[in-house]
């Protein structure tokens, strides 16, 4: 009998950025292996770690990386999981020319729930052009020309009205594209 692994991305919210809330990669990727996870991979220093499990779905998982976090190093960290199926629909599914941008200007944010327009009741689209967004399966596109960190866009949609009760974390093209193919099994 053969045991199904299944490959996933942990995409963990908030950590190494300005000089607060430090997750070495290194320690992370002991924390994982002591989860009993295989094949433990990270991708830069700002939370993305790939894994491959033999049990759990992405929610417990999440729950399970979350719990053992904040026991290990004092904060609660949001993470959301993601397998490696997912993670290439989301990126055939972009309704932006990525190849035609550059990385800065295409984000991904992920959302732990499905997100409907309603969440944007209110929002006037066209105040922010050419800056836009798409909403996908538990994400969003975000085109912003000028990058995240200039964006208008970006900050009006991380207001928590847009985001309550999620659990939400944002890539740019070049982190959502390294995921795709890091989960890519040999």
């Amino acid at each position: 009998m053969t045991t199904r692994t299944t490959t996933y991305a942990a995409l963990l919210r908030g950590i190494n950025v300005g000089g607060s809330r430090k997750l070495p990669m290194a320690d992370l990727r002991t924390l994982m292996e002591g989860l009993g996870h295989l094949g433990v991979r990270t991708h830069l220093q700002s939370g993305q770690a790939v894994f491959t499990a033999t049990r759990g779905d992405e929610d417990t998982l999440a729950a399970e990386l979350a719990a053992a976090v904040e026991e290990r190093f004092g904060f609660p960290v949001d993470i959301l999981v993601r397998d490696h199926a997912y993670l290439r629909a989301v990126a055939d599914a972009c309704p932006y020319p990525a190849a035609e941008l550059e990385p800065r200007q295409l984000h991904v944010t992920y959302f732990s729930a499905p997100v409907d327009d309603s969440r944007f009741t209110g929002l006037d689209r066209a105040v922010f052009l050419p800056e836009e967004f798409t909403l996908g399966d538990r994400a969003l596109y975000l085109y912003a020309p000028e990058g995240l960190g200039r964006s208008k866009l970006a900050e009006t949609l991380a207001k928590p009205r847009h985001t309550k009760g999620l659990t939400a974390t944002t890539r740019n093209w070049n982190t959502v594209v390294k995921l795709v193919e890091m989960t890519t099994t040999p």
